[in-house]
């Protein structure tokens, strides 16, 4: 019996979303093409067909975990974005973290590939954090590595009462910019 014709995409689609999950939660050296694509259900031959390298798998899987941590919490510009952003659901949330928090260090370490995307990825996210207003740059920026640094540094606290202090004082910090 034949392939059916949208399978190569599925496929694809199939390690993205796997990739994307994997890599936010254990960086790039964490996961090996066998884990990755036995948690996809395909075989290590498949990854082939479709990507040729982790590199590039990784740049495009960053992407995905974006745009889904952007659908799952409703980012949109102005202060709830921001405190859903800055949630304790979002830090243990199963679905994964913010690419931009959880990967800082990581993408830092790669190649240009993964930078340029990481680049493009964070370009977007002081696009949205802006939303459209008439902040000045400078402020937009504090904003958007306030809310990604609190993240990120949360999630590397094993004290869990600390981690939420940060979280609601970054919080707190962004309904400052604001005047909230």
């Amino acid at each position: 019996m034949p392939w059916h014709p949208d399978r190569k995409a599925q496929s694809r689609e199939r390690i993205l979303h796997t990739a994307a999950r994997l890599f936010t939660r254990h960086g790039f050296a964490g996961v090996s093409i066998d884990t990755l694509m036995q948690e996809a259900g395909l075989t290590r031959g498949a990854f082939y067909a479709h990507f040729a390298s982790k590199s590039e798998l990784y740049a495009e899987a960053i992407v995905v975990a974006a745009r889904q941590g952007v659908e799952r919490l409703g980012l949109d510009a102005g202060p709830e974005a921001r405190d859903r952003y800055l949630s304790r659901e979002h830090l243990e949330g199963e679905a994964g973290l913010c690419p931009l928090a959880s990967l800082v260090s990581d993408a830092a370490q790669q190649d240009p590939l993964v930078r340029e995307s990481y680049t493009r990825l964070f370009r977007g996210f002081i696009d949205r954090v802006a939303g459209g207003g008439q902040d000045a740059r400078q402020q937009t920026l504090q904003r958007a590595v306030m809310m990604i640094g609190g993240l990120a540094i949360a999630r590397t606290l094993s004290d869990q009462a600390l981690a939420e202090e940060l979280l609601r004082a970054c919080r707190q910090g962004g309904e400052a910019d604001t005047g909230r």
